[in-house]
Parts: C-alpha cells; structure tokens; sequence
C-alpha cells in the first residue's frame, strides 16, 4: 500500500483478521442457560450462540460456532472476549452501542468499552455488511432474553 494509507485502518484490519484467523472462545457449551441459532439470510453466515450465567447474573461463560465471512466471526469472536464477566444488563448496553457504532455514530464508536470492537466501525460505511457485524450481537440479546424469560 501507498504511503498515504490510513495506519489506524490498516490495524483495525489486522485485529479483524486475527480474530477471524484465530478465533476466541468458539466451540459448544453443553451447560449453557441459553443457545440460540441465527442465520443471515443475505448472506449466510450462521451462528449458534451459548450463553451460560452465574447465579448472580452476569456472564460466566459465552461460545459460539458458527460459519461466514470475516466480519462476522470476527465480530463474534471479540464479542464472546468483550461480555465475559459482565452482567447481562451491561452485556445489553454494550450491545446498544456496537449497534449505534454500527449506524455511523462517531459518539458510540468513542465508548472505551467497546475496546478493539472499533474495528468494526467502518463497516458502518458498507450497509449489506452492518448485518454481518451485527449477527453475533443479535444472537447475544436473544439468548439474554431467553435466559430472563420463565420456562414453560
């Protein structure tokens, strides 16, 4: 690449493929509280998400499987590093962030506790690619709902 590169951009490229490359936290959890399975109809990356929590309601334990593109399982491998130990409500919180980063507001990508998810701000620019970033985080909101709702 030229000289004119953007070297912040070319290291946030570098964070996505290392998780991509290397994924954390990505196999089954036979003693999850929640799974939920998703798939991104546009593109079909797939996810099957498991959320395990300790009985004072934070995130003891988060994996996934899952196949797709970069973004995707990127976006869930550092998800399952960024929940990990907080409660579901800031779990939530977090969520709402990456989803507004993901919108393109500069204010939400400047969240410190979003760490290295930054990364994935410039997908922001590409639409049919919000939805790749997003999956992981969709499946995490569901399988919180699925943990908060009574069994039937």
């Amino acid at each position: 690449m030229g000289s004119d590169a953007n070297p912040l951009e070319a290291l946030y490229r570098e964070v996505i493929l290392q998780h991509y490359q290397h994924p954390r936290n990505k196999g089954r959890m036979e003693d999850a509280a929640a799974t939920i399975r998703l798939t991104n109809p546009s593109c079909g990356d797939r996810i099957e998400l498991f959320l395990k929590t300790s009985p004072d309601g934070r995130v003891e334990g988060i994996t996934y499987e899952g196949q797709g593109c970069s973004i995707s399982q990127a976006s869930a491998s550092m998800m399952t590093e960024r929940i990990r130990g907080l409660s579901l409500d800031e779990a939530l919180e977090l969520a709402e962030r990456f989803h507004q980063m993901l919108r393109g507001d500069a204010e939400a990508a400047k969240d410190e506790r979003l760490g290295d998810l930054v990364a994935l701000q410039g997908v922001s620019k590409f639409p049919v690619r919000v939805k790749c970033a997003a999956l992981a985080w969709e499946a995490l909101e569901r399988s919180i709902e699925q943990v908060r709702s009574p069994q039937s």
